[in-house]
């Protein structure tokens, strides 16, 4: 089994950090639903509030309730996706410094190879210049 290079190995590391950042971004996209969810049931509940329907003023002391509990629900939700953001920006950062090292170990590796293209090369040239033979002759 051959050893994976460094540049292999980091393109591993950000496809990894991509995908928690991914992960991170789903949950910021389920607490946003929520939080609009949320919203719209206060907006239902300040409609019956608000309503002149007999019916809806015997419950307007459970709808309060009811408002106040969403109210509370909605900042909880609120503190969770500022969380979340905050680790979706941190996800996303670590990922492109990962990507950036990445690129400099695969420019490196390509130098390398190079430089050592040109060795070659010039061993190659250097051998044929040098025949054995000259080393074995007297002058």
């Amino acid at each position: 089994m051959t050893e994976k290079s460094r540049s292999e190995k980091l393109k591993r590391l950000v496809a990894v950090q991509r995908h928690l950042e991914r992960i991170a971004e789903n949950e910021l996209a389920d607490t946003t639903r929520q939080r609009t969810e949320v919203g719209e049931s206060m907006d239902r509940v300040i409609d019956a509030l608000a309503s002149i329907d007999p019916v809806h003023a015997v419950f307007s002391k459970h709808y309060a309730e009811r408002f106040g509990r969403l109210t509370h629900k909605d900042k909880q939700l609120e503190g969770i996706q500022t969380l979340i953001e905050m680790k979706v920006l941190q996800e996303r950062t670590k990922a492109d410094r990962l990507e950036e090292h990445m690129k400099d170990a695969r420019e490196a590796e390509m130098r390398e190879a190079d430089d050592n293209a040109v060795y070659d090369i010039i061993d190659q040239r250097f051998a044929d210049v040098t025949p054995a033979s000259s080393k074995v002759q007297k002058p």
